[in-house]
């Protein structure tokens, strides 16, 4: 029973998508900002607001990211522990009686 779990890996078209797809995003907003009808510390503050969301939501991310892995590593090495003790224990060894005292 040694199932080892498949490393899951994006391929370069994910990657790339998900690069292209937070550049236009970010583009878009900042376009926006740019054109936006107000005085310019409004945009300012929205500017400032957007980088600190797009921060926040990479550092979520990662934070997500290492708890899982953390997780795995956890599983594993339980798992590792159960396999070990099933493969010591023989139900047909002669068990040898405990010294009382």
């Amino acid at each position: 029973m040694n199932e080892t779990p498949v490393k899951q890996q994006n391929t370069g078209a994910y990657y790339g998508q998900a690069i292209a797809s937070f550049g236009v995003a970010i583009s878009a907003v900042a376009l926006g900002i740019y054109n936006l009808d107000a005085d310019a510390w409004v945009r300012a503050f929205l500017g400032i607001s957007v980088l600190y969301l797009t921060t926040s939501a990479f550092t979520l991310a990662k934070v997500i990211r290492d708890r899982q892995e953390a997780d795995q590593i956890v599983s594993r090495v339980d798992q590792a522990r159960m396999e070990k003790i099933m493969t010591d224990y023989d139900p047909y060894r002669p068990q040898t009686p405990k010294a009382a005292g």
